[in-house]
């Protein structure tokens, strides 16, 4: 098993909305196994599957987050439909790893109930409260094409933009001087 590559903003991927998936079957439990090991090695609270370019209606939630001990293996929700939000509200910085470094403070519901399918494909219903209401809204945003940068006004969407196109040059400035020294290392 391996982690994926999370698809960064400004891909257009992330701006498909995901299909329902037909049956859980051994290639979603799989797709779920990877997206874990990538939110885990991510550090992430949740990852939905569009974000490792697979545009189907999943996503998972960290364990912790979704109420479960520390290390609990994280909560999966297939076809999820969210089918409340609180109208009490929070305002909190949310981040994503599709946005790396980047946090911006979003308005969301203070609770979110969410009806989906778990792996064996039965169907049940979540309520979160807090960071695990969130994390059901955002996730549920990524499935419809709905991101981050969707939740700020001109102004700060432009600063972010700024801020990821300087990073990811960054990289690419690292990666080109690493590639000298690695073939130099080669024998000829």
């Amino acid at each position: 098993m391996a982690a994926r590559s999370i698809v960064r903003f400004p891909d257009p991927q992330l701006r498909r909305r995901s299909v329902e998936i037909d049956g859980v079957d051994d290639d979603v439990r799989q797709l779920v196994a990877e997206m874990t090991e990538t939110m885990v090695e991510a550090e992430g609270a949740g990852l939905a599957a569009i974000q490792v370019a697979v545009p189907v209606r999943l996503f998972i939630v960290d364990g912790h987050v979704a109420g479960g001990a520390e290390g609990s293996p994280p909560k999966v929700f297939i076809n999820p439909e969210i089918l409340e939000i609180s109208a009490e509200a929070q305002t909190g910085d949310e981040g994503c790893l599709s946005f790396p470094d980047v946090f911006v403070p979003v308005k969301r519901g203070l609770r979110a109930r969410v009806r989906a399918l778990d792996l064996d494909g039965n169907s049940f219903e979540a309520e979160g409260e807090g960071l695990y209401a969130r994390a059901l809204q955002h996730e549920t945003d990524h499935l419809n094409g709905r991101l981050l940068i969707d939740q700020v006004g001109p102004v700060k969407r432009e600063i972010i933009k700024r801020k990821l196109r300087k990073d990811a040059e960054a990289e690419r400035e690292e990666a080109a001087d690493r590639e000298p020294a690695r073939q130099a290392g080669s024998p000829g």
